[in-house]
């Protein structure tokens, strides 16, 4: 096992993480598991080669249709403290640690810990976010409920697609998640128990029943190498991908004993669409701005079946996050109708039988858990079984129809431009027009744009095509726009770079799976340490964009 040094100033809490013990057992369980991670990454090459070769469209799986037609199944039961999450806090990268120690005070009922999309997953920010957990969880941070009375830790490692390039491990970087779950279990796995609090963890971008059988696999393995009693992990999987949505009744199978249901968004789930099939003409999504939302058929019916089919197998059903942020000042015309859209989005999630949702704004979460409160009965919705729906794969892929706007076309490129530019300074989520955006709406965004060129989408403002040529214009206003709030050289450089970065990835040939895998594979981000403390190039008061 080969491990970089120390960065700078956190060389503390690098030897708190990095002791002889947990080394030893990052290093057992990354080389147990290496080989079937790199199986299930190929696995995935291998279906999407197929379905482009053979123009197939996903369906329920034959193989499986035993598990699906036994009517008796359940998931284990899930601890108290799982069983009434009305309202989480998301997006919330524990690097950051005012913000963490804000949501740890709040009466949210749980956080999602990120160490994926809201995170920028630089050296430093691992080891100070896993450091701030290690601290919550022992009870020293302070200012902080005990664990056992603050909103429960949602512990989100980062997706497959993810490595740790500071962690060799027999001559191959170490998988992200596997070092994120390795370093979280061995330091708080015991503790959380002891609480009555955990572990609990969020498994994002999971795409068959063949990698939740994985992580399954990982849990067994990890808790009778720590001592502790089979099934005490318990994880959420997030429905993040449209060929995992028909296999949701297989996933929870095969995480049966440890599954804290799933969850679903919007985003990275429409993303989805466009990596699998979007140079099909019939998968051509229109306008996120305009045209996209979960009152579309495709969303709703995706929403529908996960609630139907988690509370058939008694697993709670998770909705998204809301994104907007509410104006600092209550009695601005705006913040009434903020708060209004947020409820309208909310109740429709409520209303489709979901037991809880994300916001990322802490000034939410009282109105949110006050509209749970006023729409529902109980802890949780498992008792609406939704015997009413009854969703087809024609359902599930039916796109929504709608066109290309001017509009819509800038914002895509705002928001993949200025999240490349807050990864390469170390941040994985930003504030644009009064709502947070992170890797998630960055995927969509250059998504869309990348799709639109490629199938020479016109706008619907006045006929133009989208071209490579509009692209580059539209990007290079963007670019001389923000260029004027940039306060140093090194911002100025930063938001050139990212623009160029934006645009190589739009005008690729071939579509780059994951924008993440892309920053972190193709260019390997190296943040020096005073990135961390310098503000991000767009950043005006109160770190809410006024663009």
């Amino acid at each position: 096992m080969e491990l970089s040094p120390p960065p700078k100033g956190l060389e503390a809490e690098y030897a708190s993480l990095f002791t002889t013990g947990s080394l030893s057992f990052l290093h057992e369980l990354i080389s147990t598991f290496d080989e079937e991670v790199e199986q299930i990454l190929q696995l995935r090459v291998s279906r999407k080669a197929h379905l482009d070769l053979s123009g197939d469209l996903p369906n329920f799986l034959e193989s499986t249709a035993h598990i699906r037609a036994d009517p008796d199944w359940r998931v284990l039961p899930v601890p108290t403290r799982l069983q009434k999450r009305h309202v989480d806090i998301g997006d919330m990268a524990p690097c950051d640690t005012q913000r963490f120690v804000r949501a740890l005070q709040s009466p949210a009922q749980g956080i999602q810990v990120d160490f994926d999309d809201g995170n920028c997953p630089t050296f430093p920010n691992q080891i100070k976010g896993i450091h701030n957990v290690i601290l919550a969880v022992n009870n020293r941070l302070p200012g902080v409920p005990h664990i056992s009375q603050a909103p429960v830790l949602m512990l989100r490692p980062r997706a497959w697609n993810m490595v740790e390039h500071n962690m060799l491990v027999e001559g191959k970087e170490a998988p992200g998640p596997l070092f994120d779950f390795g370093l979280l279990m061995y330091h708080c796995g015991r503790t959380l128990l002891e609480n009555q609090s955990g572990p609990f963890f969020y498994l994002s971008k999971v795409e068959s029943l063949m990698e939740s059988r994985l992580w399954n696999n990982i849990f067994v393995w990890t808790q009778q190498k720590l001592g502790l009693p089979l099934g005490c992990i318990k994880a959420t999987v997030l429905i993040e991908n449209v060929l995992a949505t028909f296999e949701m009744e297989e996933i929870l199978y095969e995480l049966r004993e440890h599954s804290a249901g799933l969850n679903c968004g919007i985003w990275d789930y429409s993303a989805s669409f466009v990596n699998k099939f979007g140079h099909r003409r019939d998968f051509l999504l229109p306008d996120r701005s305009k045209y996209v939302n979960m009152e579309k058929r495709f969303l709703r019916s995706y929403m529908d079946l996960l609630v139907q089919t988690c509370h058939r197998r008694g697993a709670l059903a998770t909705g998204g996050m809301a994104a907007l942020l509410l104006p600092q000042s209550q009695h601005a015309d705006s913040y009434s109708k903020v708060l209004a859209a947020v409820e309208r989005l909310k109740l429709l999630e409520i209303n489709a039988g979901v037991d809880g949702f994300m916001v990322y704004d802490m000034n939410l979460i009282k109105p949110m858990q006050k509209l749970f409160e006023r729409h529902s009965e109980g802890d949780n919705q498992l008792h609406r079984l939704r015997g009413d729906v009854s969703v087809t794969p024609e359902d599930l892929l039916s796109m929504p129809s709608g066109g290309v706007t001017l509009h819509g076309l800038k914002y895509n490129i705002a928001v993949g431009v200025l999240f490349i530019n807050a990864w390469l300074s170390g941040k994985g989520h930003f504030f644009y027009r009064g709502q947070v955006e992170d890797s998630a709406t960055a995927e969509i965004s250059r998504s869309q744009v990348w799709q639109w060129i490629r199938h020479q989408a016109r706008l619907e403002d006045d006929g133009r095509v989208v071209s490579r040529r509009l692209v580059t214009e539209l990007t290079e206003e963007l670019r001389t726009e923000l260029g004027l709030l940039c306060r140093s050289g090194r911002t100025t450089q930063r938001l050139h770079t990212a623009a160029d970065m934006f645009l190589e990835v739009v005008l690729k040939r071939h579509f780059p799976e994951f924008i993440t895998s892309y920053l972190n594979l193709d260019h390997t981000f190296l943040s020096s340490p005073c990135l961390r403390e310098e503000e991000a190039a767009v950043e005006p008061s109160g770190g809410r964009s006024k663009l």
